[in-house]
C-alpha cells in the first residue's frame, strides 16, 4: 500500500461499532502512517482512550484545551498537518452536524478545518441509516466532496439485518490507500485473464491445472487502484475482486474465455494475460458420468489460442502482455511464445524457483521485450510483481 509516511487523522464518535476503530489504527500504523485520533466525550463510553493512545502511539484529543495543564489543542493545526481525516465509526448525529456547519466539539471543528480529503464510515441503525434526513445529510456531503465510505450489510447491533454496518478495517485502510495511488492508467481500459479453466470430461469430470488466480487479481487491482477500467475475465476461483472498477466475467471453459477476451479486446488499450488457459480439452465430453472401472483413452483436440488470437487483432495503440510458465529452456520458449504470439513483452517465471508459480503469494520473473531486453526481478510478493508490470506497460500504451 502507499500509506507510509502519510499523515491521517481518525475521528471517532459515539457508536458500538466503535471498537473497529482499534483494528482500523492498528492498520493504518502498520502500513506506515502516522496517525493522530479525535475522539468525541461519547466514544469514550464505547472504547477507552488508554486503547486508542496505546495503540496509535499518540495521545488521544478529546476536548479543546486539556484541563490539567491549560494546552490548546488546535483544530486549525491538526486540519492543515492531515493529509487525510477519516470518521470511523460515523454516527447519525455527526453526520448531520457536519452537513450543517455544528462545531460544538473538536472532532467536528477540525472537520471545518480540514484541508485534505475527508472520509466518512457511517455507522448506525438500519432505519437511521434509511431515514430520508440521514439520506440528504450524507448527500449533502457527496456534494462537498466528502467521500463516504458506504456501510456494510448484515446483522446489526439492534439484532435487525440489513445495511448499516460500518465496513471492516481492512476495506477501509484500502481505500485510503487507492486514494493516494498516482492514478496514471485514468481514461485506460485493461483486459486482464485469471485462474485456470476447466475442460469438462462428463458432468463431474474434468481437466484443469493448478492455478489459483492470484497473479491476475493482484493485476486487477493494482490497474484499478492506478485508475485504470479493469475487464476481469476469470476462470473458476476462490478470489472475489476489492475494487469497484473491476467488472469481472466468469468463464469456465477455454472456448468461453476465449470467446469473451475476443469480444472485448477490440475496445481495450491493452490486455495482460495472466489465465492458465488449458491447451487441449476432450473431444467429446460426455453427457452422462462415465461409469466403468476399465482404463479407457480420452481423446483430446487442441483449444483455441487466446494470446495468438489477439495478437492477430491487435491495433496500432493497443499492446499485448503474455505469461509463459516454465519448467525447461525458460528462456527461450518465452522469447518464441513472444514472437509467435505477437506480444510486447512477456512475463517468464519458472516452476524452478523456490515460492514462484501456481497457489505462491509470491512470484520471481523476468520480463522479455520484442527486442529481446530482459529485466530479472528478485523474488517478491504478487502485489509487487503487479506493479512492476503495471509500471511497464504504461510506457507502451
Amino acid at each position: 500500500m502507499t500509506l507510509s509516511g502519510k499523515n491521517i487523522i481518525v475521528g471517532i464518535t459515539g457508536s458500538i461499532a466503535a471498537y473497529k476503530a482499534a483494528m482500523l489504527v492498528r492498520l493504518l500504523v502498520k502500513e506506515g502512517a502516522d496517525v493522530r485520533i479525535i475522539m468525541t466525550p461519547m466514544a469514550k463510553e464505547f472504547i477507552t482512550p488508554l486503547t486508542m493512545a496505546t495503540l496509535s502511539k499518540h495521545s488521544i484529543l478529546v476536548d479543546f484545551f486539556d484541563p490539567e495543564n491549560g494546552a490548546w489543542n488546535s483544530h486549525i493545526d491538526l486540519g492543515t498537518w492531515a493529509d487525510a481525516y477519516v470518521i470511523a465509526p460515523a454516527t447519525a448525529n455527526t453526520i448531520a452536524k457536519m452537513a450543517t456547519g455544528t462545531a460544538d466539539n473538536l472532532l467536528l471543528t477540525t472537520f471545518l478545518s480540514a484541508r485534505c480529503p475527508v472520509f466518512v464510515a457511517p455507522a448506525m441503525d438500519l432505519d437511521m441509516f434509511q431515514n430520508q434526513a440521514t439520506k440528504a445529510n450524507i448527500d449533502t456531503l457527496q456534494n462537498r466532496n466528502v467521500q463516504i465510505i458506504e456501510p456494510a450489510t448484515g446483522e446489526l447491533a439492534s439484532g435487525l439485518e440489513g445495511k448499516g454496518r460500518m465496513e471492516e478495517p481492512e476495506t477501509i485502510v484500502r481505500r485510503l490507500a487507492t486514494h493516494f495511488v498516482p492514478k496514471d492508467y485514468k481514461d485506460k481500459r485493461v483486459l486482464v485473464t485469471a485462474g485456470t479453466t476447466q475442460e469438462p470430461i462428463d458432468p463431474v469430470r474434468y481437466l484443469s491445472n493448478y492455478s489459483t488466480g492470484k497473479m491476475g487479481y493482484a493485476l486487477a487491482e493494482e490497474l484499478a487502484q492506478r485508475g485504470a477500467e479493469v475487464l476481469l475475465i476469470s476462470g473458476p476461483t476462490a478470489l472475489k475482486p476489492l475494487h469497484p472498477d473491476i467488472h469481472v466475467v466468469n468463464v469456465q471453459t477455454s472456448a468461453e474465455m476465449y470467446l469473451a477476451a475476443v469480444k472485448a479486446f477490440p475496445a481495450c488499450h491493452a490486455a495482460i494475460l495472466t489465465a492458465a488457459v488449458a491447451d487441449f480439452t476432450p473431444a467429446a465430453p460426455q453427457p452422462q458420468k462415465i461409469k466403468t472401472k476399465q482404463d479407457f483413452a480420452l481423446p483430446l483436440v487442441a483449444t483455441k489460442d487466446i494470446a495468438a488470437e489477439l495478437g492477430t487483432m491487435k491495433q496500432a495503440g493497443q499492446a499485448l502482455v503474455g505469461f509463459a510458465l516454465e519448467t525447461n529452456d525458460e528462456t527461450d520458449n518465452a522469447t518464441l511464445k513472444l514472437q509467435k504470439k505477437n506480444l510486447d513483452f512477456i512475463v517468464l517465471n519458472s516452476l524452478n524457483d523456490a515460492g514462484a508459480g501456481f497457489g505462491h503469494d509470491t512470484n520471481k520473473v523476468t520480463f522479455i521485450d520484442r527486442h529481446g531486453k530482459q529485466q530479472l526481478f528478485d523474488l517478491k510478493s504478487k502485489a509487487e510483481v503487479a506493479k512492476d508490470i503495471a509500471d511497464n506497460l504504461l510506457a507502451l500504451i
